[in-house]
């Protein structure tokens, strides 16, 4: 419960964002990148004909909703077996980032879109597997060398947004005792996320977004 309460702000940012670009680009058979619990399963429905999740066996997310057991360097299908691809806040947890994108593009049918999200200023998190954040140029680099057109690299928050939600997740580490019992910091940061929403809207300065949603195609 926790833990929702304390992501509304940036998972409301996120799937607003990816019902766009999903309706823009993503169809037919789509590949769930590190899938975890396949969060977007229900909002992608709409556009794709087959949502298969791949993660690895030592996932710390709930493994029911796994599909198919491999890695962002090794998906065990042949070539060009998928018209879509999404990943999701994996790419800070793969040593090798380069690798993982290649292997993404190999999976792709030609003219493939894959949609991913990259964090850029973020806490960190499921250590020690947590290795990079990327800025926009950083992205565009990777993703080109790995043979990608880059359609897409869009900020999803300013300042405001970033950070008032940082600020939630550090009042957390205080929500014990009556804190707790009270639901107070559940409050706060609710108010917190609220208003980090709003003062957005007016001050989307993009050099402070927490991450990027790129979408690129297989050439």
């Amino acid at each position: 419960m926790a833990q929702e309460l304390m992501n509304i702000l940036v998972n409301h940012v996120v799937n607003t964002e990816l019902k766009k670009s999903a309706s823009r680009y993503l169809t037919g058979s789509l590949v769930d990148i590190g899938c975890g619990t396949k969060p977007y399963r229900k909002l992608l429905a709409p556009h794709v004909t087959e949502h298969i999740g791949v993660d690895h066996r030592d996932t710390v997310h709930d493994k029911t909703h796994i599909d198919l057991i491999g890695s962002a360097y090794a998906i065990p299908v042949h070539d060009a077996s998928f018209d879509s691809a999404l990943c999701t806040a994996v790419l800070e947890h793969v040593e090798e980032p380069e690798q993982a994108l290649r292997e993404c593009y190999r999976v792709l049918k030609s003219k493939g879109v894959a949609v991913y999200t990259v964090p850029f200023i973020w806490h960190l998190h499921e250590e020690p597997r947590d290795f990079f954040r990327y800025s926009k140029h950083g992205i565009k680099y990777l993703f080109e060398k790995a043979g990608f057109e880059v359609l897409e690299i869009k900020a999803l928050s300013g300042f405001w947004v970033t950070f008032g939600q940082l600020f939630v997740y550090n009042i957390y580490r205080f929500n014990i005792g009556p804190l707790r019992w009270f639901r107070i910091i559940d409050a706060l940061g609710l108010i917190l996320q609220g208003l980090a929403y709003v003062c957005d809207k007016f001050d989307k300065t993009e050099q402070w977004t927490w991450m990027y949603m790129v979408v690129a195609r297989k050439s």
